[in-house]
């Protein structure tokens, strides 16, 4: 039989089960435990009432929250743009084109640097809390370099995305609907076996909505579920084509119309929210307050990748969130877990209940509000994922 953990002392403990604890969002309990069987929570409630276990961790009174759920990143690359994050902060704007520097650099990057690449970035979200993660191709923008792209990810996690459709290949750079075709027949054809989401980037300098459509559709149609970088950098029809489309998620969403609100609020399409590209580019910050008070579900995500947000640190995006977005301490570490589980249809992970994945990570402080509190701060001491304490 497996054996069982229990893990108390836990000073406040974030659950995400509203029938925890206070009632709220975040189920949250004081002086609480955490029974784990292998892979999996078996109890979760007050230490007082908590049951014997074959082991016992001490929790020593710290906070514990569900392991990050980061449902936003493209961490299958090759190569460095220092010297346009440089420029950049000197005063030039960023544009979709600067994806073309990494492209050159993945392309020709074995396959041995780029999986060495992103098991080092993997590493380095896991030490800062981060226990799920999607990541994309988008780099390769060939069907061989596509393909491989994706089945380096899918020997790190479940949750792939292909993305032919990052920007117009430059081989195509003459001919834009012959590289929707190729991201539409060959490419997609050989990149589906190993993805299970479809993205597109719908932005001027980039796929216009009318081949978003084409994209997503043909993706719909190989068994891929539909994903969509909308409304980064200018109002457009991204976040209208992800609702008709039943997409996941509507990441960026930036500039929103009225309309474009209403149609989040009234889908099962999360609106991912992703600060680090505003904090790297100085761009507009989304207006997370106006998402939440119509009633769309929002997550909170890296969009870790090296051109335009180049961090891999959730706790980072939840304070620029906090700070620059209109969200509450509470909002924002509920759209870090259960928000992004929800970005990715998943409800085994972003929350602390019975039968859900136990991925959990501890604070060196008395609240999950210390997150924001306490920015720039290594808070997260402990990760266990998967029921194994990673540290």
């Amino acid at each position: 039989m497996t054996s069982t953990t229990l893990i108390t002392n836990i000073t406040s403990l974030v659950t995400n089960d509203p029938s925890q604890g206070d009632g709220t969002p975040l189920g949250l309990l004081t002086d609480a435990a955490v029974v784990l069987v292998g892979e999996k929570i078996a109890w979760v409630g007050p230490a007082a009432q908590a049951p014997a276990a074959d082991t016992t961790h001490d929790a020593q009174g710290r906070a514990a929250i569900p392991g990050f759920v980061d449902s936003h990143s493209h961490l299958v690359f090759a190569g460095d743009r220092t010297q346009e994050f440089n420029a950049r902060m000197s005063g030039r704007s960023y544009t979709a084109g600067g994806i073309r520097t990494t492209v050159a650099a993945t392309r020709a990057a074995t396959d041995a640097e780029l999986e060495a690449n992103l098991t080092r970035y993997l590493a380095e979200a896991l030490r800062q809390g981060t226990t799920t993660f999607e990541t994309k191709s988008g780099y390769g923008l060939t069907t061989e370099h596509e393909s491989r792209a994706l089945r380096i990810a899918s020997r790190h996690t479940d949750e792939v995305t292909y993305m032919g459709a990052h920007i117009v290949s430059p081989d195509y750079a003459e001919d834009p609907a012959a590289y929707v075709a190729l991201v539409t027949g060959e490419m997609l054809d050989a990149c589906a076996p190993h993805a299970r989401w479809i993205d597109v980037f719908c932005e001027k300098g980039a796929f216009d909505g009318d081949q978003a459509r084409a994209i997503l559709t043909a993706g719909k149609a190989k068994g891929l579920h539909p994903r969509i970088h909308a409304n980064q950098l200018s109002y457009g029809p991204g976040v209208q084509l992800a609702v008709e489309l039943d997409a996941a998620s509507a990441d960026h969403c930036t500039h929103l119309t009225d309309a474009d609100v209403d149609a989040l609020a009234n889908s099962d399409t999360v609106a991912t929210l992703l600060p680090g590209a505003e904090f790297s580019t100085r761009a507009e910050w989304p207006n997370a307050r106006r998402l939440l008070d119509a009633g769309a579900t929002v997550a909170l995500s890296t969009d870790c990748n090296p051109g335009s947000s180049f961090t891999s640190s959730v706790p980072f995006c939840i304070a620029l969130a906090v700070r620059d977005m209109g969200m509450t301490p509470d909002e924002a570490i509920w759209s870090a877990t259960a928000g992004g589980a929800a970005a990715l249809r998943r409800t085994d992970i972003g929350v602390l209940r019975e039968g859900a994945r136990a991925d959990l990570a501890f604070l060196d402080a008395p609240s999950h509000v210390h997150l924001a509190y306490r920015p720039g701060v290594p808070l997260v001491s402990e990760v266990w994922r998967r029921g194994v304490r990673i540290g």
